[in-house]
């Protein structure tokens, strides 16, 4: 399964935990790696170009942090521009019809930060949840979000290391089509410690 990770963070150089993860999976084989901040510095998207990647891949993995409950500002741009109709949703537009969605998010607070008793008021997948809805319209399986909370204090440390390696892990299975892509819809994060047991060793 080829998988396109599309990475948009605006300040990577305050992240060692997106640092970690997209060097990790610019390591995986079947891996197509882009950095959208570095590619389109002044947000000037090539619509045709980013669809046509699209058409390329099997699986798609946004890596983005969480900034103000969403995604970054030029990712929000990129999915208003390449997800277009006829394209992506409405008539005639089934090009991405069973490709799958992954988000790769990294959140600064606590998980305890989020949920109906938190101060946030609502969960994390509450948050997310226009991301699944764009990927239920352009109809493509929307697998549960690979998650690290706390991200900010995190530099070095083992938290760290296990979930960059649990990244490259998820990568590697998705390109060897030996991920669970029924097991990894139910929950409503992804965590690294629940990646092995999504992975089908048996599978070719």
């Amino acid at each position: 399964m080829k998988t396109l990770v599309l990475y948009a963070h605006p300040r990577q150089q305050h992240s060692n935990v997106n640092a970690a993860m997209s060097k990790a999976a610019q390591s995986v084989d079947g891996v197509s790696f882009v950095d959208l901040y570095a590619r389109y510095p002044r947000q000037n998207i090539d619509i045709d170009y980013e669809q046509k990647q699209l058409l390329e891949h099997d699986a798609v993995v946004f890596q983005f942090p969480l900034m103000w409950y969403s995604t970054p500002s030029l990712l929000k741009e990129w999915q208003d521009l390449v997800l277009e109709y006829s394209f992506a949703y409405g008539e005639g537009g089934d090009s991405l019809s069973g490709k799958l969605w992954i988000n790769a998010v990294t959140v600064g607070a606590p998980e305890s930060a989020y949920g109906s008793k938190s101060h946030n008021k609502y969960s994390l997948a509450e948050f997310l949840s226009p991301l699944k809805a764009t990927a239920n319209l352009c109809h493509m399986p929307y697998l549960a979000p690979y998650t690290l909370f706390s991200s900010l204090n995190l530099a070095g440390s083992e938290t760290m290391k296990d979930h960059a390696y649990g990244y490259k892990t998820m990568l590697e299975a998705l390109c060897a089509d030996k991920f669970d892509i029924k097991a990894s819809q139910k929950p409503d994060l992804l965590f690294a410690a629940d990646i092995p047991a999504l992975i089908n060793e048996a599978s070719s």
